[in-house]
């Protein structure tokens, strides 16, 4: 028979076995935490001694009485040991930061004071000076009659393959390096100018040879640098033949330009394979400069012309083909950007007749680039779109002028916002706005002028009928713009973005009062069409607010925005209509305007009071 002892007793038993196998886990522990180092401002504890792992920590002295008999068959376990077990401490550890911090950059003082960077900057230097006396002493030889034109290519040849043998030379050693690389590049443009003597200069070449021989030279002075894994050495030879070439064609000519192409073409192969953003903009930038300086100087001339679409076309393609190795390299972004800038200035001094095809086919082909956007990553189609579209306004300015110029920038205004909506473009928005506003101060200052508007003028009928296609289509943008900002959420409801629906209000009141007024002077001409055309446009204000009203019951900005109407109305009835009118039309102004409130307020509180 079980008695309360013996359970007392058992219970005893699995309380001392619970506490060695704790004991046991709070030596493992402590053992763990004894290999991690401590703080160094934590004082020392003294040294106890501690049970080691799997085994059995010893045991105290038994005391003398126990309170308990203990049964002959069950052996007691060891007590708690002496030290209590403590949790380990943990130390918050920071997680590593994913962005490492930059590298101070280096003051002009400490690239200068390193080991070397005396010779480099006397190497290079040495180069360019070198480089502006063979030019000098090209350009005197010419002047005193030294030797022959034919003696003074080859001597040029021969000096500048001197100079890049030398260079190639020293670049098989390393501490001669620094001196090859400005022996090369000195050698290399020596070359290139000479080519482009011997063509402009002296005729030796006719402009294809000479052509294919400054695309050889600079192919080959890009591959040395391309081997080199040089970018410095690249850019440098290119703005070597950049900055000497014009001195050598005595100015800024088409010939220039088509050189500078052939360097820029040679460019291609290197951009393609090293990412050294510093060669695109040193080839892709003089090309556009020079065809801009060379039309401005010979005007309409074809040569001219032809230089500056070879620039364009040039420098977007390559452009393209650098971006869509690396996304919006700004390099690459920049030269994209700047193209259409040489064509734009080809058109402005052409002729009407030509001007319009060279403004346009420029726009539709980087149109092309922007409806082919997904082809290209990054901004480069977006970019593309804009230069685009500045070049089709150009050619809109150019072609049309009169009431027709407002009207078609109006009309493109709103094929871009269905482009918009139908491509969930925000850029053709925004590019829609553009042409809206552009189109809309054209058309307010010199076509729907607020002089037509209060002022009875006798007017041909031709230019009443433009002026109501340019009030038409200013309405309809400026119910189109806000309707689209909507659906691609752009812009909220009017309770929200309240100034900007406000300032698209004032302009569609402004069109409908232009198409009511020009239709009753095109339907009635004279005085009486121009006051019944008054008297509609108040009744039509007060209709439009009660619309309004009546679908504003339940959105705010609908129905503050048929208050603000209301009180145009009342304003225009008073300040304008009693003093401009006279007769039946004020009469009718009034009469149809008061019948008309009263029917809202009546209207309207009867759907307020069923709500």
């Amino acid at each position: 028979m079980t008695t309360e002892a013996d359970v007392l007793l058992r219970l005893a038993g699995e309380i001392d076995d619970l506490g060695r196998r704790l004991a046991v886990v709070g030596s493992e522990l402590r053992s763990v935490r004894a290999e991690q180092p401590k703080p160094a401002e934590q004082p020392q504890q003294a040294e106890q001694p501690q049970p080691q792992p799997h085994q059995t920590p010893p045991q105290p002295p038994q005391a003398q009485q126990q309170p308990w008999p203990q049964p002959p068959q069950q052996q007691m376990p060891p007590p708690w040991p002496h030290n209590p077990w403590q949790p380990p401490q943990q130390h918050y550890v920071p997680p590593p930061s994913p962005y490492l911090p930059a590298p101070p950059r280096q003051t002009l003082g400490e690239k200068l004071g390193k080991e070397g960077a005396g010779s480099r900057v006397l190497a290079w230097v040495g180069g360019a000076v070198t480089l502006l006396g063979v030019v000098l002493l090209l350009v005197l030889a010419v002047q005193r009659g030294w030797l022959g034109p034919l003696p003074r290519v080859l001597v040029g040849a021969a000096f500048g393959l001197a100079l890049t043998g030398a260079g190639v030379w020293l670049h098989r050693k390393p501490a001669g390096r620094t001196g090859a690389f400005a022996l090369a590049w000195t050698g290399i443009a020596t070359l290139y100018l000479d080519a482009v003597a011997a063509t402009s200069l002296y005729d030796f070449l006719p402009v294809l040879a000479g052509l294919a021989a400054g695309l050889a030279i600079a192919v080959g002075g890009l591959l040395v640098a391309l081997r080199w894994e040089s970018p410095l050495l690249a850019s440098v030879v290119v703005v070597g033949c950049v900055v000497c070439a014009p001195m050598i064609t005595r100015g800024f000519t088409a010939e220039l330009v088509a050189f500078l192409l052939m360097v820029q073409l040679a460019t291609a192969p290197v951009q393609l394979r090293r990412d050294w953003s510093s060669l695109t903009l040193a080839a892709g930038v003089p090309p556009l400069f020079a065809s801009v300086i060379s039309t401005a100087v010979a005007h309409d001339s074809r040569a001219n012309t032809a230089a500056a679409l070879g620039a364009g076309a040039v420098g977007v393609v390559l452009a393209l083909i650098v971006l869509r190795r690396r996304e919006n390299d700004p390099a690459a972004l920049s030269v994209l950007a700047t193209a259409v800038v040489p064509t734009l200035v080809a058109a402005l001094l052409l002729p009407k007749v030509q001007a319009v095809p060279v403004a346009a086919g420029a726009g539709v082909v980087l149109l092309a680039v922007w409806a082919t956007r997904r082809w290209w990553p990054g901004l480069a189609g977006q970019l593309a779109g804009l230069a685009g579209l500045l070049a089709i306004l150009q050619a809109t300015v150019t072609q049309f002028d009169g009431a027709a110029r407002a009207a078609v920038l109006l009309g493109e205004a709103l094929l871009l916002v269905v482009a918009a909506v139908g491509g969930r473009n925000k850029f053709a928005l925004g590019a829609a706005l553009g042409f809206a506003t552009i189109g809309g101060l054209i058309g307010v200052f010199f076509d729907v002028t607020p002089a037509l508007l209060m002022v009875h003028r006798i007017r041909p009928a031709g230019d009443v009928a433009g002026a109501l296609a340019v009030a038409l289509l200013l309405l309809a943008v400026s119910v189109a713009l806000p309707w689209a900002a909507v659906r691609l959420a752009v812009f909220r409801g009017p309770a929200d973005d309240l100034p900007i629906w406000l300032v698209a209000g004032v302009s569609a009141l402004y069109g409908a009062a232009g198409v009511v007024l020009c239709g009753s002077l095109l339907a009635v001409p004279g005085r009486t069409g121009f006051l019944l055309g008054h008297a509609l446009i108040t009744v039509s204000w007060t209709i439009a607010a009660l619309v309004l009203l009546l679908r504003g019951i339940g959105v705010v900005g609908l129905r503050v925005s048929g208050l603000v109407l209301v009180g145009a109305a009342v304003l225009k009835l008073v300040l304008f209509d009693l003093a401009a009118l006279d007769g039946l039309a004020r009469v009718g102004a009034f009469l149809g305007a008061g019948l008309v409130l009263l029917a809202a307020g009546t209207r309207y509180a009867r759907l307020v009071a069923s709500r």
